[in-house]
């Protein structure tokens, strides 16, 4: 069904979701032409469950059943399937219902709704998908109750509604449970629903990251190819699962000693994951096999997508769409692979030849391919291991969020490195990336400024300094390089998270020390006095030096500075051995270590002590340091070391800030509530703004309907009197008395005091007649430059205030001081929406010009507790109304008690019909 078919399909409602075992379907309502499906459906219900439906047994739907399940307005009846293959699983239905129960039309707002799902996938989630849906459905359409009769014995169903979170009443009657749901979100609906959609995104990864067999379809007779590559390097790594490898020519048993077959289908075992290196006008076809054979998930390597042009680009969304309907996931296209070195699984399906890299605490996700091999190499060079691997390609499918859903609660990743191009749904990552770094470091490094072929991508308006600032308020490491990528990752793998930022600096060269000195005083750390060994220092000495600094309360962290003796490679083991004994010895505080040309040094640190490098990690994680926040499991053996003062500082005030930001989320912050806000009034005033606008249309409110919509949140804007002549700026004067204000409102004058279109403190008439004189002399005629007379406020400190729906990340708050020193420095900081009141605060002290708030060079300290309300309230406006889309309060003069809101701009349109409190949902981009 289309809506070119039926114009009043709601094309809208349909979504891929992921469900609790990790596999997909697809949720879309229920049209006319779905008569054979329902009835093919009903056919493969037990009579149980038919009973449990119907409360009396009922073998097969009457045609007048089928009509009437299938026949729906999308208003007062709606049904939704979740199908597999094109085929339904499930089944819901709502019918609005009046107070007597009968059938009814709005404005009654109750409906009765009752699901079926098949007996082959109940217990995988579907019905609580299924729930989700139909009820943002039916808030959609009016409805804010549901009603549902239950028999007792059907606890599985009672706790689909039971498990949801709404609020709700159940009562006893007539032999059968009374259940009414109240379909307002609650918080304990967002997080059942967000507790709902990490297990199964986590469980869709781990099944591709942990497969019992996978099968490599594409194996070239001769060895050569991708195909043949990634299947000597799954055969290599050790693989612990089945390994088939397919090609439809081949002739033999074995190809590389790997059993073969011409196709999927003539595998007769389950096959778990499919590597797919067939050239791209073949995948379809493969596809296809592989979900007729009841494959999870797909590892696509071809090329020939999104990032070869449009046609590749419609080929890639097909792909998704197909892959999809049959309930896999998938890694690609244009894919380099994933790798999981966990010990009962070692897995190696990617284009990384052997050895494949040891284990290690790190998990790595990277978009590209090329950057997956330079930090694999990198971290190998380093000594370092992975806990998994995935390189994504074009994405298309799984992607940065889905893997930070698994490695949320993956007890084999401590610390998460990402290498993203594109942020797909910067809401949801944010919001991922927030709850996972409050366990775990996140450190992201984000290349290019612009949209890489072949990654579809919602289009955002925020600049590339808004996006970093959002991801570092959602506890987000936002490095710039893929260098940096990695020395922040081996600091936070190995070491402690540093308690605050005094470093203690210790080493056998006075000129590295200062170095490092000037290092950490640019990283804005506190640096104590370098202590020099002098170049006669014997690793003794550097123990000995170490131990003292880690057991002095005046260091937070330590950094080592180490140059060559004269017999670099004799000493580099005891040096190794020597600060290691050290950290042993105290433990608890990070410690990284600067050389200049001591490689023998870096191997000797960055091997597990007794063993041969490189090796393994030991199975059993090292148990984490009690005291200090512990970003990874603190091994005393691996101490990272850099080739750079800076590189070691920057790693370090790195783990710093994440540290602080790990104490202030433990101390909380709170949205708070205003009593004297009129919700209610507001909503009522935007639906009579919006009425006669069109859908995706934006209507800026004039000045009294945007002040009166600010007032409804306490926000009290100045009045400004319209002067469009002299005569007239006297008479506004009289009104609003004097000392007044005299300005231009012209867009290209606007806010601009700096081109002379601002006269204050005008004290009587005849200075408010010459300064009109003047300004109309200066700029133009009065109907160009559209002035204004406001009354004088307090003299303070001229601030602007914003807020902006974008489409991508949603709401966004901003604050940074008035002017054109501010906007060409872009001195602005941005907070996610809603903000708490550390939000608030931090958010006023984040500018460059912070100091001008708080009595810079003697001036008198402003009210900032009246800003921080201000911003909190106008938060709150944006979060409780999606309509309000852009705030703009400009300028806001605070004093030193109180401030003045001296213009207001309010943008407002009709929300989206899904937002970020809308049912889990696949993208579809």
């Amino acid at each position: 069904m289309t809506i070119e078919s039926d114009p009043s399909y709601p094309a809208h409602w349909e979504a891929d979701v992921v469900l609790r075992d990790g596999g997909t379907a697809r949720i879309r309502p229920i049209t006319t032409e779905d008569a054979g499906r329902l009835v093919s459906f009903y056919e493969q219900v037990s009579d149980e469950s038919k009973y449990y439906r119907f409360f009396a047994p009922y073998p097969r739907l009457s045609d007048r059943d089928v009509r009437r399940f299938t026949h729906h307005d999308y208003v007062d009846r709606v049904g939704l399937a979740a199908t597999i293959g094109g085929e339904f699983i499930g089944t819901v239905r709502y019918d609005r219902i009046g107070p007597d129960g009968r059938p009814a039309s709005a404005p009654a707002d109750e409906a009765e709704v009752a699901f079926l799902v098949q007996d082959a996938h109940q217990g995988r989630g579907v019905a609580s998908a299924l729930l989700e849906h139909i009820g943002a459905v039916a808030r959609e359409r009016g409805i804010r109750r549901f009603a549902a009769e239950v028999l007792p014995a059907n606890t599985k169903m009672i706790k689909v509604f039971t498990d949801v979170g709404y609020q709700q009443k159940r009562s006893f009657e007539d032999g059968s449970v009374h259940l009414t749901l109240d379909l307002e979100p609650t918080a304990e609906s967002l997080a059942v629903q967000r507790a709902r959609e990490q297990r199964a995104e986590a469980r869709s990864v781990q099944r591709l990251l942990a497969p019992g067999s996978v099968a490599v379809i594409g194996v070239s007779r001769s060895g050569a190819g991708v195909g043949a590559a990634a299947l000597r390097n799954l055969r290599d790594s050790g693989f612990h699962g089945h390994l088939y490898a397919v090609n439809e020519a081949v002739t033999r048993d074995l190809l590389d000693g790997v059993r073969a077959y011409r196709g999927i289908g003539a595998i007769g075992a389950p096959v778990d994951l499919a590597v797919i290196a067939v050239p791209a006008e073949r995948v379809p076809d493969v596809v296809a096999a592989c979900g007729e054979h009841g494959v999870q998930g797909l590892v696509v390597l071809s090329a020939g997508y999104g990032e070869s042009g449009p046609e590749g680009l419609a080929r890639q969304r097909e792909l998704v769409r197909q892959v999809r309907s049959y309930g896999m996931r998938l890694i690609g296209p244009n894919a380099y692979g994933v790798i999981n070195t966990a010990p009962e699984v070692e897995l190696n399906a990617s284009l990384t030849p052997a050895p494949m890299p040891m284990r290690g605490r790190i998990g790595l996700f990277t978009q590209s391919g090329a950057i997956g091999i330079a930090l694999l190499s990198a971290l190998l060079r380093r000594g370092e291991g992975l806990s998994s691997f995935v390189s994504a390609g074009n994405r298309a499918d799984v992607s940065g969020n889905d893997i930070l859903q698994y490695w949320y609660d993956d007890e084999a990743t401590d610390v998460a490195l990402l290498y993203l191009e594109t942020l797909g749904n910067p809401r949801k990552f944010t919001r991922l990336a927030r709850r996972t770094a409050a366990v775990k470091p996140v450190v992201v490094a984000k290349g290019g400024r612009h949209t890489p072929a072949g990654h579809v991508v919602p289009d955002t308006r925020l600049p590339e300094a808004t996006v970093s600032a959002l991801l570092r308020q959602a506890g987000v490491i936002r490095v710039d390089t893929v260098t940096e990528l990695v020395d922040v990752g081996l600091l936070l793998a190995a070491q402690p998270l540093p308690a605050g930022p005094r470093v203690a600096i210790l080493g056998n060269s006075e000129s590295l020390g200062v170095l490092t000195y000037d290092a950490c005083l640019a990283q804005g750390l506190r640096p104590l006095p370098p202590l020099d060994l002098t170049t006669a220092a014997a690793p003794a000495d550097f123990r000995a030096a170490l131990a003292a600094a880690l057991a002095s309360d005046d260091c937070d962290a330590v950094v080592v500075t180490a140059i060559p003796w004269v017999s670099e490679h004799a000493l580099a083991d005891d040096l190794a051995d020597a600060l290691r004994e050290a950290v042993a010895e105290v433990p608890g505080k990070p410690v990284a270590v600067v050389h200049v040309e001591l490689g023998a040094l870096v191997e000797a640190l960055s091997a597990t002590r007794g063993l041969p490098h490189p090796a393994p990690v030991p199975d059993a994680a090292p148990q984490k340091p009690a005291g200090p926040i512990a970003a990874g499991p603190a091994s005393e053996d691996r101490i990272p070391s850099y080739p750079a003062a800076e590189r070691a500082v920057r790693a370090l005030a790195e783990a710093v800030r994440y540290g602080q930001w790990r104490r202030g989320l433990a101390e909380g912050g709170h949205v708070p509530e205003f009593e004297d806000v009129d919700e209610a009034g507001a909503a009522a005033q935007l639906a009579g703004l919006l009425a006669d606008v069109d859908d995706g249309a934006v209507l800026t409110l004039g000045e009294w309907e945007a002040r009166e919509l600010l007032a409804r949140y306490g926000i009290t804007v100045r009045s400004a009197l319209p002067a469009p002549s002299a005569d007239a700026a006297v008479r506004a004067a009289g009104i609003l008395g004097y000392p007044v204000a005299l300005k231009t409102t012209a867009p290209h004058l606007r806010h601009r005091a700096d081109l002379g279109g601002v006269r204050l403190d005008l004290a009587n008439e005849a200075g408010l007649r010459r300064s009109y004189e003047e300004l109309t002399d200066l700029l133009g005629k009065p109907a160009e430059l559209q002035p204004v007379v406001q009354a004088m406020v307090p003299r303070g400190v001229d601030t602007v205030v914003r807020s902006v729906i974008d489409p991508a990340a949603g709401a966004v708050l901003s604050f940074g001081l008035a002017g054109v020193a501010s906007e060409l420095l872009d001195d602005t900081a941005h907070r996610l929406v809603p903000a708490t009141d550390r939000d608030a605060a931090g958010l006023i002290r984040s500018i460059r010009a912070a100091p001008l708030l708080f009595g810079w060079r003697g001036s008198d300290p402003v009210d900032t507790p009246a800003l921080e309300e201000l911003l909190l309230r106008l938060s709150r406006l944006v979060d409780d109304h999606p309509e309000v889309i852009g705030v703009s309060l400009e300028p806001v003069v605070v004093a030193a008690e109180g401030l003045s809101v001296l213009s207001a701009t309010v943008r407002v349109a009709h929300p989206p019909a899904r937002g970020d409190l809308g049912p889990r949902t696949l993208p579809s981009y």
